[in-house]
């Protein structure tokens, strides 16, 4: 297979992939922000940061998906042209991928640090963490994403007359990335130090089942965010490595055809989150069997 099949065969293959979760990635996050509507369990914070992630997630199946798809099928007609790729990537890219990919970096570092602040705040929690302040960081996460992504120049463009954009972009994602590993460390010693101190206390059996309770409700979310923060990792740190790779060496055969399937592999971030929500967040998993059950039709 030459290389310009092996092109034509990666383009092929990630446009059958981006058409089918463009439907899935619309779909269910669709479906997973009504059932975040309709969650009463959840505390308003943590709601108000899920509902933006949903946001970006839906976003992504609306705009990213069908954009990245158009962008693939100019390029199996024009024969694999890379002036043409670089052009219509740059635009892709920097209007559409980069803040939502902003947007949803900053909203599970969000979400990371809100469980660290009920696991370690305890009763001040909710006198420092309110609604209204939680709102004002989301609105600062979507003002703060499309700010980046305007002044600063899309990672690894040829045309980028140096490579500091690039470099900042990645030390941004590296911090990221360290900094909310380091906090769900932090989380779980936290409550398993917790859980322990509970039973190793002397007071009445009520007491210590409800803090044992709250105990578990703490542990269940904070092991739910940190699903969500793994699967965000394993989605997005293939092409940050690909997009350093391509920042200092260049353009090369294998790095042209990785970029396509990581890009592919981002973006299916936004299909698999709902799946997450649903599956270790009980009460979002009863609110979506109950909408698909009102919308799907019975079988007597």
């Amino acid at each position: 297979m030459t290389g310009e099949e092996g092109l034509y065969s990666t383009l092929v293959t990630n446009c059958i992939f981006n058409v089918f979760l463009l439907y899935t990635a619309t779909a269910l996050n669709i479906i997973t922000i009504q059932a975040l509507r309709k969650t009463s369990s959840l505390p308003r914070t943590l709601k108000t940061l899920l509902l933006s992630l949903a946001a970006s997630d839906l976003a992504v199946g609306l705009l990213a998906h069908p954009v990245f798809v158009v962008y693939l099928i100019i390029q199996i007609r024009q024969n694999t042209s890379d002036n043409a790729y670089d052009t219509v990537f740059a635009i892709f890219f920097e209007t559409l991928a980069a803040p939502l990919a902003t947007a949803s970096l900053f909203s599970v570092v969000a979400i990371t640090v809100d469980r660290f602040l009920a696991v370690h705040l305890h009763l001040r929690y909710q006198e420092l963490v309110t609604h209204k302040r939680v709102i004002a960081v989301v609105i600062s996460i979507w003002v703060i994403s499309a700010f980046l992504s305007l002044v600063f120049p899309a990672v690894g463009l040829e045309w980028i007359p140096n490579r500091v954009p690039g470099i900042m972009f990645a030390a941004r994602d590296a911090v990221c990335f360290i900094t909310t590993g380091f906090l769900h460390y932090k989380i779980y010693a936290s409550v398993r130090h917790h859980t322990g101190h509970i039973q190793a206390l002397q007071v009445q059996e009520e007491t210590q089942n409800r803090e044992m309770t709250n105990a578990a409700r703490l542990r269940k979310t904070a092991l739910a965010t940190f699903y969500i923060y793994s699967l965000f990792l394993a989605c997005y740190v293939p092409i940050f490595f690909v997009n350093l790779a391509r920042l200092f060496c260049g353009q090369t055969a294998l790095i042209r055809h990785l970029q396509d399937y990581v890009f592919t592999l981002m973006l299916s971030n936004s299909s698999l989150n709902p799946l997450i929500y649903s599956w270790k967040m009980r009460h979002i998993r009863h609110a979506v069997i109950d909408i698909l059950q009102s919308v799907l039709p019975s079988r007597h």
